[in-house]
């Protein structure tokens, strides 16, 4: 499989056992994610050569945030040591009508306060097909807007893909600021990923008649969305996240993709959420793979819609579904009968 390159923050998630609320936990479990590294390890369970960069400090637990990637396959010989700390999340998770909650305590990680020598982007992207970022990490500050723009034009020069979730986080930076920042990174991109809220945000392209607290998706106001964004940046391909929010626990799920020409559509899925963090992730990462292997636009879009349904079922950021148990879902074995 070509190799795909990913590029962000990896963060220790801290969070309270099963539905237990941040006041009532007498302990926290600990694991590790982060969109851009979440990607990475589902692209190395579906078999591509993954490879994941970021800062990390020379300590322990920025060993243990290499030890998370490494066992499952992802390469991080790229990955720059050096700052002061890990950034940290924690999660509370929802259930019914009670929202999922999180608190990011990230400010000074050593991704924030990376310098642009400390990526070699001519040696990180030897022999790369794809190369993956969010919105999330120029949203960090510092010197991150500048070094995703190097990054991009280097992939460019050397004919690379380049796909962008554009993940908008009001917690980080505002929408002034998301605007002006992904509308200059956004000349670089090929393929543009988004959920039912990022194109408003980001860039003020709403879909009509639409209501995701209600759970009310317009497939027609999802064409305008993906129309706009691609008479504005010229992207190749499109694709959107479809979520209906019945509850925390419950809800509808599907994906459309817009290739320039045609709009796709994929069957929904209607999920029972055993933790939601990651699900847009492997959304993108079974795109890239569905693409990377040539599947025709419906079935690429089917896979990651797929792949997506199976990563909320998953604890943890990480989606650990393989190639063959997606396609059987995409198939349309959704039985979740025992396999022996």
């Amino acid at each position: 499989m070509p190799k795909v390159v990913t590029f962000g923050e990896i963060m220790l998630r801290l969070a309270p056992e099963g539905y237990l609320r941040f006041t009532q936990a007498d302990k926290l479990g600990a694991t590790f994610g982060g969109g851009e590294a979440n990607i990475a390890v589902s692209l190395a369970h579906f078999g591509v050569d993954a490879i994941f960069v970021t800062k990390l400090p020379n300590n322990d637990i920025g060993q243990a945030a290499v030890n998370s990637l490494r066992r499952f396959g992802v390469d991080t010989g790229k990955i720059t040591r050096g700052g002061a700390r890990v950034g940290i999340y924690y999660l509370e998770k929802g259930a019914s009508q009670r929202a999922s909650k999180v608190i990011y305590d990230r400010a000074g990680s050593s991704i924030a306060a990376a310098s642009p020598e400390d990526f070699d982007w001519e040696a990180i992207f030897d022999g790369v097909k794809w190369f993956h970022f969010t919105g999330i990490t120029p949203a960090l500050g510092g010197n991150l807007p500048a070094i995703c723009e190097q990054a991009c034009k280097i992939a460019k020069n050397k004919d690379i893909t380049i796909s962008c979730d554009l993940n908008y986080r009001k917690n980080l930076w505002s929408k002034d600021s998301a605007r002006e920042i992904m509308g200059g990174l956004m000349q670089y991109v090929d393929v543009c990923i988004a959920n039912e809220e990022d194109a408003s945000d980001v860039f003020g392209i709403k879909a009509a008649n639409t209501d995701i607290s209600g759970g009310k998706l317009n497939h027609e106001g999802y064409k305008s969305v993906a129309h706009q964004l691609k008479e504005r940046f010229g992207f190749k391909k499109i694709a959107i996240t479809l979520r209906g929010s019945v509850s925390a626990s419950d809800n509808n799920w599907a994906g459309m993709l817009y290739d320039g020409e045609n709009y796709y559509f994929s069957k929904n899925y209607a999920i029972h959420i055993i933790d939601r963090v990651g699900g847009g992730d492997s959304f993108g990462a079974g795109l890239i793979y569905s693409t990377l292997e040539g599947k025709s636009p419906q079935d690429a879009l089917e896979f990651a819609v797929a792949a997506s349904c199976l990563k909320h079922t998953i604890e943890g950021d990480f989606n650990l579904a393989t190639a063959d148990e997606v396609e059987k879902l995409s198939g349309g074995d959704g039985s979740g009968r025992v396999q022996r």
